[in-house]
């Protein structure tokens, strides 16, 4: 611990991003560097805690608490302030392989769990892991490094998002030769498809991490469909082990009145077409546009806010966010109690700039859309919404109960629906006979991963449900170091 008063002599900082006004008129990222003086004191204020529960990985009341990689922040904190960045590299790679996603997406459970948070705001623990990464990128630290020994083992990874990365990371280290298969046109599933430019560069950082890992070796089959392009069975044949990555992409339906007309899309649909264009024939070419149009995003979450910026971007005349749940309170509340994840109101980017752009922010809490309004054509004009209650039913779960006489008009000529994820698509574990758990995920045992198919393993999102980038990370590492251990019946994969 090289500064034992720094928690006591410094605040919490945060690189200045760009301006919102500014940023919006284009697609590139809206981080911001803060200089080597200012990123040291802020590792200075770790207090390298007997019990850094920063890096505990647990989930409390359904929250993470804490890193599900377990990253070694103390020590990467100490080492930055010590201006050790090198080592502070090494230590970040230890348990990550993408820290440069993480420390772009991630929602930072990290810093919800910061023993210093009890009392003052937490450590930077999410800037100080970016700022470590990139700098390693800038001082050509970041190279690959392809196994020494191939062992001549073939493994199937059927996903490419950050579970199966991660996981063909692993499994490419430890020497097997790893394929990838992708049914997009590109490989990075979440990172390269779900998540806008502004957020996470595709050429820039996604791109660059995916250039790497086809150098250290590991092959990416794009445009093939598993289960469609190419018969599951005949992966498991040829192949020594399958790990099955696919995610959980069925997205939650609003079946309200009025569902069918056109302007009405799931927000993946969206956002995946905006960035398809943004990489290919420009942002103006998106198939579903928000130009000068009133536009409604149903559900809060990060793909919600992502909505709401991609919209502000395209040019929307208005945004609004409708969202089921009362507004969170501004401060942890007695029920919610540290190291628990914080639920307390956050403005995030896409707010952020829905606010500069119009004056507020575009949030809606405890309302729900109750029918879409077409016009003669058939296209989306208006929306009614009603206000909700929440009350307990005789279970005593909680459930929503419209308000009598709060239905209101909205204009609306695009509504995206951002509620979130249903479970994995079933072509795989149907065409394979695999097991599925209640919730419809591929049944496989946390921390073993194993199907009851021999061979086949399962993790992220398809086994777990929709979750965060990080703990998909989590899966794909630990699901690499099982199929290791199945294939040449020991490991020594951390």
């Amino acid at each position: 611990m090289g500064k034992p008063t720094g928690f006591l002599e410094y605040m919490r900082e945060f690189p200045v991003d760009r301006a919102p006004l500014e940023r919006i008129k284009d697609w590139n990222e809206f981080h911001l560097h803060m200089e080597e003086k200012r990123l040291r004191q802020q590792g200075a204020r770790c207090m390298d805690c007997g019990v850094p529960f920063c890096h505990t990985g647990k989930l409390i009341n359904g929250m993470a608490a804490g890193c599900p990689i377990n990253h070694l922040i103390p020590e990467f904190n100490d080492l930055v302030y010590n201006g050790l960045w090198q080592e502070a590299l090494e230590r970040l790679h230890k348990t990550n392989n993408f820290p440069e996603f993480t420390g772009r997406v991630c929602p930072a459970p990290c810093e919800g769990s910061c023993v210093l948070g009890i009392i003052e705001p937490p450590v930077t623990i999410k800037n100080i892991e970016y700022s470590i990464i990139e700098r390693g990128w800038e001082e050509g630290w970041v190279v690959p490094r392809a196994p020494k020994k191939r062992t001549g083992k073939k493994v199937a990874v059927i996903g490419s998002g950050p579970a199966g990365l991660s996981a063909a990371a692993q499994l490419n280290n430890a020497g097997h030769l790893v394929t990838v298969y992708e049914r997009a046109d590109r490989p990075g599933g979440l990172l390269m498809y779900g998540i806008p430019n502004m957020k996470l560069d595709k050429r820039k950082v996604v791109m660059r991490r995916l250039k790497l890992m086809e150098e250290e070796g590991i092959r990416f089959e794009c445009g093939v469909e598993v289960g469609k392009d190419i018969d599951p069975k005949k992966l498991v044949e040829d192949y020594d082990a399958v790990v099955i990555c696919t995610g959980a992409t069925k997205p939650r339906d609003l079946p309200i009145k009025g569902r069918d007309l056109k302007g009405v899309h799931f927000a993946m649909e969206y956002l995946t077409g905006n960035t398809r264009a943004v990489l290919e024939d420009g942002p103006d070419t998106a198939p579903i546009h928000a130009r000068d149009k009133d536009v409604v995003v149903i559900g809060g979450g990060d793909t919600g806010t992502d909505c709401v910026g991609s919209a502000v971007r395209q040019g929307a005349r208005s945004v609004t966010q409708i969202e089921i749940l009362p507004r969170p309170p501004d401060e942890r509340q007695p029920n919610n109690p540290w190291p628990e994840w914080p639920k307390i109101y956050r403005v995030d980017y896409g707010q952020e700039e829905a606010a500069a752009k119009w004056g507020s922010d575009p949030r809606v809490y405890l309302t729900t859309v109750k029918e879409f309004i077409g016009d003669e054509q058939g296209c989306l004009k208006e929306i009614i919404t009603v206000n909700i209650e929440w009350d307990r039913d005789e279970n005593g779960r909680f459930i929503p109960k419209e308000v009598a006489g709060s239905e209101k008009r909205r204009p609306a000529q695009l509504a995206l629906l951002a509620m979130g994820f249903l479970g994995p698509e079933h072509t795989i574990a149907e065409a394979l006979g695999l097991d599925t758990d209640p919730r419809s995920n591929i049944k496989a045992e946390h921390e073993k991963y194993t199907t009851n198919i021999p061979g086949v393993f399962a993790a992220g999102d398809c086994r777990r449900g929709q979750s965060l980038v990080v703990w998909a990370i989590n899966e794909g590492r630990g699901v690499a170091r099982e199929c290791d251990r199945y294939l040449m019946g020991e490991t020594n994969l951390p």
